[in-house]
Order: structure tokens, then sequence, then C-alpha cells
């Protein structure tokens, strides 16, 4: 496993090919929820983009807990990736106007003057990403490489990347 703690380029090429999130939040009782959100941009700032809906038990859990995970995965790629970081939902509106596409109507019909129509912001404070063989002749190399080495991890690209640590 390698530490790039600045070097946010692997987690940017990785997430061009894995648009949609699994955003993991925990709600009032403690249990922790997972819902599908697709990432509308990771800026230059190193900040992931989503939208959703300012009634949602989602904006809901952010504002109560705003510590978060995401999760996304192309398990035929073999390719995954695990997020996390404070979370804080933002009405902006130049944001808004910046990220709206023709099919976010389907979730707010009011279009991007939906006042219920509210990001959310999410600082990566760790970032961990596995890419390993995603081909069917790279999965078998893969695992006849384990296999031989004993090592499961013998040919998947492991990083972990933690950007905020260097801010401090």
């Amino acid at each position: 496993m390698s530490d790039q703690p600045n070097d946010l380029a692997p987690l940017r090429t990785l997430l061009k090919s894995l648009p949609v999130a699994m955003m993991n939040t925990v709600a009032a009782d403690g249990s922790v929820i997972s819902r599908p959100l697709q990432t509308l941009d990771f800026d230059e700032d190193g900040v992931l983009w989503f939208a959703t809906d300012a009634t949602s038990e989602k904006a809901a859990d952010i504002r109560l807990r705003p510590h978060i995970g995401l999760s996304y995965a192309d398990h035929h790629a073999n390719s995954f990736v695990s997020i996390s970081g404070p979370a804080r939902l933002v009405h902006d509106r130049e944001k808004i106007d910046a990220l709206w596409s023709p099919a976010m109507a389907i979730f707010f019909p009011q279009g991007k003057d939906d006042p219920d129509l509210v990001l959310v912001r999410v600082e990566i404070e760790r970032a961990e990403l596995w890419d390993g063989p995603g081909t069917f002749v790279g999965k078998m190399l893969y695992l006849a490489a384990a296999a031989i080495t004993g090592n499961p991890g013998v040919m998947n690209d492991n990083v972990v990347i933690a950007p905020s640590a260097s801010r401090a």
C-alpha cells in the first residue's frame, strides 16, 4: 500500500469511471444508511458535490452528524473507492446553475429553482482506492498470482489519500 497524501490525480482518474456513489450517513437512531447519489463534480479544490432534497432524511442525517462516507464500486473493472469526510448542505445559486443538468429534473420537477434543491459539499479527509485487473484474463492472472504468492493483493493497486491531513 502506498500513501500519497496530497495527490488526488489517481482518485480523479478512477472517479471518472465511477459516477455514482453510495452515500453513507448515520441516522438519528444510530443506524448507518446508504443511498445512491450521482457525483456532480469533483472540483479543483478536491471537493465532491452532490444534489439532494433539503427535506430528505439524508439531509437531516447530514445536519445531525455531518461526517459521512462515500463508496464507489465497479466490480467488472475491479475498481473500488472509499471516501470519508465532513459534508454540509449548501444553498449556492451559482453552483446549482453550474451543476444543473436536465436529467436532474426527474428528482427536482421545478427545475434548478426548486426550493428543496440543495447541494451536498463533501470535503475529502481520507480516500482509499483499489484498482485491480478488470478483464477476465486479468482476473485469472490475479487469482493465479495470489495463489502462488499467498498475497491476495499482489496485483492490486491500493492507495490511501488524506488531503486534509496535509492542510492541518
